[in-house]
């Protein structure tokens, strides 16, 4: 089965996190995207994504194109990263989220793939 573990942790403003803490945590999430990979688990490699005041949400609910700056959901904790697995079950996925290090800071969304686009067609996810 194919799982996201979506991290939502709380944004730092620049120049919260000292040096030595931000290069500490680097090497443990390179430690973990590794682990993941050695195990053959690893689907995507891991998107660590900008703040979320560099992103712009677009939406069609209304009948037209709406543009707007910033995140959708207006809350403390916000998505930072994404990494894709395939592992046998729920249990599998659950138990890799507990070794991701965003886990000490933050939570991680563990969230089954319906379908995926592979080969140029929409197909499960193997």
């Amino acid at each position: 089965m194919q799982f996201s573990l979506l991290l939502h942790y709380p944004e730092p403003a620049p120049g919260d996190i000292p040096d030595d803490v931000m290069q500490e945590t680097q090497a443990a999430f390179a430690e973990y995207a590794r682990s993941l990979d050695d195990a053959g688990v690893l689907v995507s490699s891991p998107d660590v994504l900008q703040p979320s005041v560099a992103s712009t949400t677009v939406t069609l609910k209304n009948g037209t194109a709406e543009v707007q700056d910033g995140p959708f959901a207006d809350s403390k904790d916000q998505l930072g990263g994404i990494f894709v697995i395939s592992v046998p079950d729920l249990d599998a996925a659950l138990a890799w989220a507990e070794k991701c290090p965003a886990a000490r800071f933050g939570t991680i969304e563990v969230r089954p793939s319906a379908i995926t686009y592979r080969d140029g067609q929409w197909a499960p996810p193997q």
